[in-house]
């Protein structure tokens, strides 16, 4: 008796677990299998979209090095993936001339996205537009990805193959990385739960260089780093960032 009470409560504690990251699996479908029952699974869902809606809506720290590099591009088209309902244009707004030289189309879910039209039309923000399907996209000159690359369901390099032209640029934020074999953990957004990836470092800046990108900078994020609880042995990730340009 004394054994099964134990049993359920461990089950209750692991369950109710504040912890920010839960589990690791080789693959995001092994992480998918393992979400709580009666939790959400992803970012498609309505419930998730206002998730740290605020927070992301203001410059931090660590997006300087987004603004030095799209501050240097001139008039451009910013195709935002995973750009949310538009949280990085808001953010930017006082740093960048989004009313004159930018063009800004966000791509992400179509949960996300609806949110992000409504609220659009809602401001009057006529140079910010949502696509759910990149056979939508513009002939963008940069691609922002800021946080995205660790909820994105396919390889990124699939991702730009699906454009109809690479971008010139590549401004990449918020990367986690990790110098052994990619990890996919579990991130708790309360009612859900994210399929989050740690890539391997090198596999990943390899996978640039073979469309023929250019690594031009690169910086590192240190209140991005994480270690999964109860599996310390694979080590704290660390969280990068990359400008690349494309080879002519």
């Amino acid at each position: 008796m004394k054994h099964l009470i134990y049993s359920v409560l461990k089950e209750l504690k692991r369950m109710l677990s504040p912890h920010k990251f839960r589990g690791a699996y080789a693959t995001r479908e092994e992480a998918i299998a393992a979400v709580r029952p009666g939790m959400l699974v992803g970012y498609d869902n309505d419930a998730v979209v206002n998730v740290s809606l605020e927070t992301m809506s203001k410059v931090a720290l660590l997006d300087y090095p987004v603004l030095y590099w799209l501050k240097r591009l001139g008039p451009i088209c910013v195709l935002d993936a995973g750009g949310h309902v538009g949280t990085k244009f808001r953010a930017f707004k006082n740093h960048l001339d989004l009313d004159n030289n930018i063009i800004w189309v966000v791509y992400d879910v179509p949960a996300v996205v609806r949110a992000g039209r409504s609220l659009a039309a809602s401001e009057n923000l006529p140079r910010l537009s949502f696509i759910d399907d990149l056979a939508e996209a513009p002939n963008a000159d940069v691609l922002l990805a800021s946080g995205l690359l660790q909820y994105l369901d396919i390889p990124f390099t699939e991702l730009l193959g699906r454009l109809p032209v690479l971008p010139r640029h590549l401004v990449i934020n918020k990367v986690a990385t990790r110098e052994g074999e990619t990890v996919v953990t579990l991130e708790n957004f309360g009612c859900a739960e994210v399929p989050y990836q740690i890539r391997n470092r090198e596999e990943f800046e390899t996978s640039l260089r073979s469309l023929n990108y250019e690594i031009v900078d690169e910086w590192i994020i240190p209140s991005f780093s994480h270690t999964i609880p109860h599996h310390s042995q694979l080590g704290a990730s660390t969280s990068r960032g990359y400008y690349a340009r494309l080879r002519s």
